[in-house]
């Protein structure tokens, strides 16, 4: 998921629309598959702060995007047992 799934950024039409597709579809297969254990979340970060973006960015303010670092100590930490109540949850980071 993404940020964008909720900010609908101007210009960004198609892109917001897949990731709300991605919010839609994780609410689904939770209510689809919660009956049998299985836990389904999705993380929604704002701008990752990558090589690539920054290319991409050049202009814009590096410390407002989010470390790769911050969204895989969330990812697991859903996995782990701190997050086993946390079912269906769209996270933004």
């Amino acid at each position: 998921a993404s940020r964008a799934a909720f900010e609908r950024p101007a210009g960004l039409a198609a892109y917001a629309a897949a990731k709300t597709a991605v919010v839609v579809l994780t609410e689904t297969l939770h209510e689809e598959l919660s009956g049998f254990g299985v836990r389904v979340n999705a993380v929604a970060p704002s701008t990752i702060d990558t090589p690539a973006n920054r290319r991409a960015m050049p202009d814009a303010d590096f410390s407002q995007w989010t470390a790769p670092a911050r969204i895989a100590e969330v990812l697991v930490w859903l996995a782990g047992p701190a997050g086993a109540t946390v079912r269906g949850g769209i996270i933004p980071v």
